[in-house]
């Protein structure tokens, strides 16, 4: 969940750090701050944002070759100077930053307290910096030595930096459940939660993997395993672009992000659809079609959008390849007993490919036997690493903590991962097929005519951003866009906002219908056409203010809302990849006229990778 950036080389640390944890800041922005090694060990830590520690450190001696820094989603302890990261130990000779969560740290904490070490702060994180100075005074060993026996008494999820005023010229950083990525350049290395802070300075990583304790001296990288095990350092080319995590010119990276949609789509579909050989391929599933061919059921597991984009897939495999699906949030599957066979698959989709409670459920899955397909944004992540197979969703970065291209990008490659299934299983006709493949192939022009309703949106935001709730309806695959419309309200403007299929209004959700409330219906012309007319009837029965996203052309609609927007028509089984843009720029300009962070909206980050 937080940010987590190092350097040691030949440049400036403190100006790499920095401008590392701005590029970081989407993961955490409770409080940041830095720890710079030259001759004294000095930790310079701030509430807020980034700017706020700039600001703090300006006349502070920030000249080092060797330094850390952290910016922050608080977990235990709220967010203030003193529980900002980096933390010191006792003897302030250690310093360390961290990502995760000790799930046993009162414990330890009542034990060195016995031992004499004194705690300034509510952090898990300050009992793991004074577990290390604690071993490392007992053993009389050294301060990797320390690192590695402090991993063994510690439970839970971690990425770590340690920093020792005894060992000038030296990193150690260590992970488990929590990503951390190392950058090597020339006679320099980087640190990071992601690529993002380091893609300017090289685009040679190593991905530092569970258990393992990564050591930087003397121009060297040394990694191990828990138990001191030597391992091979694997580097990879990263394929990202500089300007793919700058805002480009947009106010907002979730509006630039939410414009890219009809690259990422199109990038998701290639060397995957293939119109003109009338082909689609995706190695994943080919590697293991006859577990396709042979499923018993399909659960798939995720968390926020990404379970909304595995609701719209239950649609789209059910419908297509005749498999029945289920859909679970990955934080109840993982603490059910979820009954489990070698033929079932599960599918789990993460943006970030770092979701915790999404990883643990693949984990919980694989121990019992069944095959896991993964789909996720982010190369080397630790769910790319831990299925069976899988497929990447080519959207590029997205630094938005609310995600939009990223939704799309996962409903493109689940409709073709669909597609492909239903075809081999003999549910989808070769016709049928091929009609889809042309559809899906125009998605990204349409897409493109979707957002030229931008303006139009605008105008209907003014009217509705002192609105203190909406309601948000759909059918069939358009329940899901419901869904994920409601919650882009919600966490960008702080508006109440929940999604229903529309049948289920009645029996509830109705009661809140008044002059007062904002209704959005999904009502484009498909199977269900015609009953979710007679819902915003129901609606407008009861004064409630129609906000309708219809497909272009429609005429019985229109005269019953208060707000029409028209949409490309496409087939139903693509709506969604239409149909979610405008919902996503009403979210968007409610939020900018109510003041709100777009980017870094209150109490969220990007990837939760802590319970």
């Amino acid at each position: 969940m937080c940010g987590i950036v190092a350097y040691i080389g030949h440049r400036e640390a403190c100006p790499v750090i920095l401008k590392g944890l701005r590029r970081l800041e989407y993961r955490g922005y409770d409080s940041a701050g830095v720890a710079l090694l030259n001759g004294q060990l000095n930790v310079y830590k701030k509430k807020g944002k980034v700017a706020d520690l700039e600001a703090f450190i300006a006349d502070k001696d920030i000249h080092a070759h060797v330094g850390m820094g952290h910016t922050r989603w608080a977990t235990h302890g709220e967010p203030n100077d003193v529980n900002a990261h980096p933390h010191y130990s006792t003897s302030e000779r250690i310093a360390i930053i961290h990502n995760g969560i000790i799930e046993n740290y009162a414990a330890l904490k009542k034990h060195l307290q016995q031992q004499g070490h004194e705690f300034h702060s509510d952090t898990d994180t300050e009992v793991f910096v004074n577990l290390i100075e604690e071993i490392q005074k007992q053993n009389h060993c050294t301060l990797e030595e320390a690192v590695r026996l402090a991993l063994h008494e510690v439970v839970g999820a971690y990425a770590i930096v340690v920093l020792s005023k005894d060992a000038p010229d030296q990193l150690i950083a260590a992970r488990k459940g929590s990503p951390l990525v190392i950058g090597v350049g020339e006679g320099e290395f980087f640190l990071a939660s992601d690529a993002t802070p380091i893609i300017e300075y090289t685009n040679e990583v190593v991905y530092v993997n569970d258990y393992e304790i990564a050591v930087i001296r003397n121009g060297k990288l040394d990694i191990r395993t828990k138990e001191d095990v030597v391992q091979t350092p694997y580097i990879q080319k990263l394929e990202m672009e500089l300007d793919s995590i700058e805002k480009g010119g947009y106010e907002h990276f979730m509006l630039k992000e939410i414009f890219e949609q009809p690259k990422s789509i199109l990038d998701s579909m290639r060397g995957r659809l293939e119109l003109e050989a009338g082909h689609l391929n995706m190695g994943g599933v080919r590697a293991f079609e006859q577990k396709f061919m042979n499923a018993h059921r399909i659960i798939i597991v995720a968390c926020g959008t990404s379970w909304h984009a595995g609701l719209v897939a239950e649609y789209l495999i059910e419908d297509l390849a005749r498999i029945p699906v289920e859909v679970e949030y990955a934080s109840e599957f993982r603490y059910r007993n979820p009954v489990l066979s070698e033929r079932d698959i599960v599918i789990a989709i993460s943006q970030s490919g770092e979701t915790a409670d999404t990883l643990a459920a693949l984990e919980l899955a694989k121990s019992k036997g069944a095959t896991i397909f993964g789909i996720c944004n982010v190369v080397g992540s630790s769910i790319a690493r831990a299925t069976d197979a899988g497929a990447y969703t080519h959207a590029g970065p997205e630094i938005g903590v609310a995600s939009t291209k990223a939704f799309t990008a996962q409903v493109t490659v689940l409709t073709i991962l669909a597609m492909i299934v239903g075809h081999r299983r003999g549910t989808l006709s070769d016709v049928k097929l091929r009609e889809l493949m042309v559809e899906l192939y125009t998605i990204p022009q349409k897409v493109e005519k979707a957002l030229e309703l931008d303006t139009e949106i605008q105008q209907i935001a003014e009217i509705f951003k002192d609105a203190t709730n909406f309601l948000y309806l759909g059918r069939g695959y358009n329940f899901p866009v419901a869904l994920e419309g409601a919650l882009k309200l919600k966490e960008i403007s702080y508006i109440h906002a929940e999604g229903y299929p529309a049948a289920e209004m009645k029996h509830g959700p109705i009661a809140l219908i008044d002059e007062n409330m904002p209704v959005v219906v999904i009502a484009t012309r498909d199977s269900s056409y015609e009953k979710i007319v007679s819902n915003i009837q129901e609606v407008k029965a009861r004064k409630g203010r129609i906000i309708a996203v219809v497909s272009e052309g429609d005429t019985t609609i229109p005269p019953m809302a208060e707000f029409v927007v028209e949409v490309p028509h496409t087939s139903e089984v693509l709506m969604p990849l239409v149909s979610v843009v405008p919902l996503q720029l009403l979210s968007y300009h409610i939020a900018v006229l109510r003041g709100c962070n777009v980017d870094q909206p209150r109490n969220l980050a990007k990837s939760v990778t802590v319970e």
